[in-house]
């Protein structure tokens, strides 16, 4: 995930209800978000001990702001730049995140569909497992076709609570999701 840290990225932490997160970025934006559990592997921790702490850089503080007014359900989309860092395949599968409403689900099938090819489901799950702007761009929006939830980088509580977020400020202002996903016990990723 952290492969091609620019040599201007800085950093910043955000306390959040799913636990603190770490963002990164440079002077071209917005290039991670990472889960508690991701920081504390050891390859992740090397490259950030290399990584300084901005918390006022432009980039940074426009995210940390947005996250807390999308925490509070006063925001339903991200307006920050991002950097894309992946496969072609993933970049799209991205792209393509990031047009999934707020308060809204779809299937990987899905999403696969509107790629072009339902069939590749599962690529697009393997994608989704990658994309390292969590939240900002939405996977924790993908379910399974049968509605269950299905893996996700922050774990299937968070993800979750990240609907459950959508769904309560969706409803309050009109708008429901689609499908009620189903708790699922199987701790994959998305």
């Amino acid at each position: 995930m952290l492969k091609n840290i620019p040599a201007d990225c800085v950093r910043a932490d955000v306390a959040s209800p799913v636990g603190t997160l770490t963002l990164l970025a440079s002077k071209e934006g917005l290039h991670a978000v990472l889960w508690e559990h991701e920081r504390a592997r050891p390859e992740c921790t090397r490259a950030l001990a290399a990584v300084p702490e901005s918390p006022r850089h432009p980039v940074l503080a426009r995210a940390k702001a947005q996250l807390g007014e999308y925490f509070a359900g006063r925001r339903r989309r991200f307006d920050l730049p991002l950097v894309f860092e992946g496969t072609p395949f993933q970049i799209r599968a991205w792209q393509q995140l990031a047009r999934i409403p707020y308060g809204t689900t779809l299937s990987y099938a899905e999403q696969a569909a509107r790629l072009g090819d339902a069939k590749k489901a599962r690529a697009v799950g393997t994608a989704n497992a990658k994309n390292p702007l969590s939240i900002i761009v939405p996977c924790h929006r993908v379910i399974a076709k049968s509605g269950a939830l299905a893996g996700f980088g922050g774990g299937l509580e968070n993800k979750e609570l990240l609907l459950d977020l959508e769904a309560r400020t969706a409803s309050l202002r009109g708008r429901a999701r689609r499908r009620r996903p189903a708790r699922r016990s199987s701790p994959s990723r998305s």
